[in-house]
């Protein structure tokens, strides 16, 4: 007789980053990826799968249950639009049914071991540069960086690579905001000439820009990448190549398939998907099959409080080892997931101002980081300019501090102070 999903259970737990990055974090507005959605698949033979959703990050944000009560987990995993956590706890339930480690049902193993990199969001280059040093006392040899027009990227690459040894790497991600290739390309080499330690420049430009990233692609040295299906594989073959590897990510079902087709172009790619523990095991069985799963996979794990495991995933060399034991093959936290978890997650926070000083002297007050986003992604100031900082205003409780932030609120406020 096949084993039935007899019930799905789903707990919200606020896991805090560490306290070094908490404020990055939040003058980031990524804060609220410390609410996380685990979700426990209980089954008629005793056995119970574990999965989580990073609710305000991760694809597939839905609660359709009622789709896999009733059913064998065999027969509802390949579903993607479940959603990520109720996937991965079909996978692990499944895996524990069958006797086997996850990756036995994604695929053929090609290797033991999985290239996973340390992961910081866009701050200031001397946090940059303890974050590193954290990474390499991890055991990492990479670091996902977020290069932005309100921090000195030239500082930033300078002090990550003097805090790390001679064969560290950098990934740079830009997130588009060198706008276009006439901006990009000096910028980019420079860099690459000066910054060894840099060896993929992701997403410099839009990603759906084909001519600007063949081009791109032509004149530096540095492999780039974008994430898959923004432009079209046969498209980006017809031009002779718009970038160097991709980033992949969401459902297990298109992961596979995105993968082998990386594969077939002979492209390497890494893994992006964020999360604790289980999100970071999932990628490692996902990566164990996927031959061209090259690239370090980035999952933000090592910045949260705790991972929700009752032990710590192990890097070594800048790798981690994909479990044996049936099913995702770790153990739970039960006590820290009771620990941390709520009724109602609060991620309100109290009134600030972010802060850019350009080198020129120019300040500039946001009173969001969408606002900043927008600003800067529109060219309202240059995005290629080296020397400014950014800092997060604390509300002093003064009427200047009150009407400035009003203004800030409606429209970013220009100064020379």
């Amino acid at each position: 007789m096949i084993a039935k999903v007899t019930k799905v259970e789903r707990l919200i737990a606020v896991v805090p980053f560490v306290q070094r990055v908490r404020l990055e974090m939040e003058r980031a507005h990524i804060h609220t990826w410390s609410e996380i959605e685990v979700i426990k698949v209980h089954t008629d033979a005793g056995l119970i799968g574990y999965g989580e959703t990073i609710q305000n990050y991760t694809w597939g944000r839905v609660n359709i249950e009622e789709r896999v009560l009733g059913q064998s987990p065999f027969a509802t995993m390949w579903d993607d639009s479940l959603g990520a956590g109720l996937q991965m706890a079909l996978f692990d339930a499944a895996g524990k049914l069958a006797g086997v480690p996850v990756y036995r049902l994604l695929g053929r193993k090609c290797r033991d071991w999985c290239p996973i990199s340390y992961w910081m969001h866009d701050t200031s280059p001397e946090q940059y540069a303890e974050e590193a040093r954290v990474a390499v006392s991890l055991g990492y040899t990479c670091m996902k960086t977020k290069p932005r027009p309100w921090f000195d990227v030239r500082r930033t690459m300078q002090l990550i690579s003097e805090a790390t040894p001679p064969h560290f790497a950098i990934d740079a991600d830009w997130n588009a905001f060198l706008v276009n290739a006439g901006t990009a390309l000096p910028l980019l080499r420079e860099l690459e000439e000066t910054f060894p330690k840099i060896k993929i420049f992701e997403d410099p430009i839009p990603r759906d820009d084909a001519s600007g990233n063949h081009l791109l692609r032509q004149q530096i040295k540095t492999p780039i990448a974008h994430h898959y299906g923004s432009i079209p594989p046969r498209t980006g073959l017809e031009l002779g190549g718009v970038c160097d590897g991709f980033v992949i990510g969401g459902g297990v079902a298109s992961t596979l398939v995105q993968g082998n087709t990386a594969a077939q172009l002979n492209m390497p790619f890494f893994l992006q998907m964020v999360g604790t523990g289980l999100t970071t095991i999932m990628a490692l069985h996902l990566s164990a099959v996927l031959t061209h799963s090259q690239w370090p996979s980035i999952t933000c794990h090592e910045l949260y409080e705790h991972p929700l495991l009752r032990h710590p995933i192990e890097v070594i060399g800048g790798h981690a080892r994909v479990p044996e034991a049936p099913g995702l093959g770790v153990e739970m936290d039960e006590e820290a997931l009771a620990r941390y978890r709520v009724d109602r997650p609060d991620h309100s926070l109290p009134r600030r101002l972010i802060k850019v000083h350009r080198a020129c002297g120019v300040k500039v007050y946001f009173g969001s980081t969408a606002q900043k986003w927008i600003f800067f992604g529109q060219v309202n100031q240059p995005v290629n300019e080296w020397g400014n900082h950014t800092e997060l205003l604390e509300d002093d409780g003064s009427a200047d501090f009150a009407k400035l932030h009003a203004q800030a609120i409606l429209a970013p406020v220009l100064t020379r102070e």
